[in-house]
């Protein structure tokens, strides 16, 4: 159960992600991450560029000429939410916290993706554990998923992204499409094979949650910092050549994320505390679906 609060603020979300998404994005079949669908359509001749995992053998046997096999996109989309709801997401310096970035966007990925028969479920590991919310359509249906979202309550620990990607793999499902929504910390080996394997079979949307003391800290001197996922609380000095080192260390782990999400053909969003999360969406599906219809003029 979520309190009369939380049930406000997701009306208000709700209300902000349909009044400024509809304003700005019309919705079809390419949606949020356009490309090819799963169904098969018909076949035609190989052109320079084209994914030689779509070769239609059968009909290049038959001609001599090499053939790709066009696909159609689905007319039923399942969307499922892998969500990070540990503790290091409640954190925030900007104009909110991380957590409250990542329900938003959730909000947003679910109204952009649950229309016209689509489906939306949900993983959430919230740092003990992972908690499934089926799969279920309409726009009930997503109310209910994001009052079960919402109404997790955040634990210690460090959530196991390798497991929650594994999680998706069973039981085996029809090609769809994977929002993966996280901060991303720890070693991004940890979760790097699992990723892959769950590449293969469906598109992958990472979402990245990140505040700007995250990424740089300002010489203030002496401070306390306290681990949200271990409770540890430490004294830290900030000096300059120690902000220096944060800064890029914080830039080598984010660089790291980046070429692991991109090695495994995922999608990269980054949304921030300190930014319009809603804008950085509209901006970011927009310019892949000009990027998009783009490649499909020069074919």
């Amino acid at each position: 159960m979520i309190s009369p609060a939380q049930t406000a603020v997701l009306a208000r979300l709700h209300l902000q992600v349909t009044r400024r998404l509809d304003g700005l994005l019309q919705g079809d079949y390419l949606g949020l991450l356009p490309g090819p669908g799963s169904e098969a359509g018909e076949s035609r001749e190989y052109r320079a560029g084209d994914d030689v995992r779509r070769m239609d053998w059968p009909v290049t046997a038959r001609t001599t000429v090499p053939h790709v096999r066009l696909t159609e996109a689905d007319r039923e989309l399942e969307t499922w939410l892998a969500i990070d709801a540990s503790a290091s997401l409640d954190f925030g310096t900007a104009r909110m916290r991380k957590w409250d970035v990542a329900l938003a966007a959730a909000a947003a990925m679910t109204h952009l993706t649950v229309r016209g028969g689509n489906r939306a479920g949900a993983l959430v590991c919230t740092g003990d554990g992972v908690r499934r919310i089926p799969a279920r359509g309409g726009r009930r249906g997503a109310q209910s998923l994001m009052h079960a979202i919402a109404g997790l309550e955040m634990r210690p620990g460090r959530a196991d992204l390798g497991e929650l990607f594994d999680g998706l793999m069973r039981p085996p499902r029809r090609r769809g499409l994977v929002v993966i929504i996280s901060d991303f910390l720890g070693d991004a080996r940890s979760w790097q094979r699992p990723l892959s394997r769950l590449a293969v079979r469906h598109d992958i949307l990472a979402v990245e949650i990140v505040d700007p003391r995250e990424l740089e800290l300002p010489a203030v001197g002496v401070i306390e910092v306290a681990d949200p996922e271990s409770g540890q609380v430490h004294e830290v000095d900030v000096t300059e050549r120690l902000a220096g080192a944060y800064a890029a260390a914080a830039a080598e782990q984010r660089a790291e994320v980046s070429g692991t999400l991109r090695s495994a053909g995922a999608a990269h969003l980054r949304l921030s505390t300190d930014r319009d999360w809603l804008l950085d969406i509209v901006n970011f599906v927009a310019a892949r679906r000009h990027r998009h219809n783009r490649r499909a003029e020069v074919r």
